[in-house]
């Protein structure tokens, strides 16, 4: 069992940035990968970045070159910084962590509005 806490998300401006963190119960060295998904009302949830046990990254066309994932092994923690928030990055942002299972944190509301 696997408990993912996550932080950071709030109201920004078009432009701004945010960074959210996701702590993960266990060593980070015991998940094959860990990411961020997201979803907004009426829409399915995909995969905005994820970062393998071996530091292969993985975003979504969408966010490239505006976000960057990354971690702290010591932490157990990862990392989403968001640079250059659009409207259309307004969502409900969730930390998945796969093992053998698939884990899902609580999600973190992000807004992005003027």
């Amino acid at each position: 069992q696997v408990q993912l806490v996550e932080s950071g998300g709030g109201l920004v401006q078009p432009g701004g940035s945010l960074r959210l963190s996701c702590t993960a119960s266990i060593t980070i060295f015991s998940i094959n990968s860990m990411g961020w998904y997201r979803q907004a009302p009426g829409k399915e949830r995909e995969l905005v970045a994820a970062i393998t046990k071996g530091g292969i990254t993985n975003y979504a066309d969408s966010v490239k070159g505006r976000f960057t994932i990354s971690r702290d092994n010591a932490k157990n923690t990862v990392f989403l910084q968001m640079n250059s928030l659009k409207p259309e990055d307004t969502a409900v942002y969730y930390c998945n962590a796969v093992t053998l299972y698939n884990y899902w944190g609580q999600g973190t509301q992000v807004t992005v509005s003027s």
